[in-house]
């Protein structure tokens, strides 16, 4: 599985200002709602929960917040660069500025599986990483992550 096969042009973008990681969350399901037409408290709640479980923040300044809904039909993503760090209670304890949102499917079949591990992946790497931060614009966070 490819990020672009869950990861749109227009699902990117900078200078977003949250205060914490509750806000961010927040923004994140209103934005993600928007996009498939679904109750943003739906998706709020289903990533409250996974945090529960313990913090997505994977340590390196990254998060992948996931959940999966039963409205979700196939893996959609959206990665934002927040304009200050936050505190998003990371492995590492340090602060977050690269965020991807993952909502998957209640029950995913096939590739679908690979999608949190792909993202995983790529944004582990410090080289792709710091390319994210570097970007100029969207456009330019997109080709850094797709190619990569």
């Amino acid at each position: 599985m490819n990020v672009s096969d869950f990861l749109e042009p227009a699902e990117v973008d900078i200078d977003i200002v949250a205060t914490d990681k509750q806000e961010l969350l927040d923004e994140l399901a209103n934005r993600a709602a928007n996009v498939l037409g679904m109750p943003p408290d739906r998706i709020l709640t289903e990533l409250l929960k996974r945090e529960d479980l313990g913090s997505t923040g994977m340590g390196g300044g990254v998060a992948i917040p996931h959940a999966r809904l039963a409205q979700v039909g196939k893996p959609f993503g959206m990665l934002v660069r927040l304009r200050r760090p936050i505190d998003f209670d990371a492995v590492d304890e340090e602060p977050v500025d690269l965020v991807f949102l993952l909502l998957l499917p209640e029950t995913p079949v096939g590739e679908q599986l690979g999608a949190l591990a792909c993202i995983a992946r790529k944004l582990r790497d410090p080289a792709i990483a710091a390319a994210l931060r570097s970007a100029r614009d969207q456009a330019a966070i997109y080709r850094a992550l797709v190619a990569a």
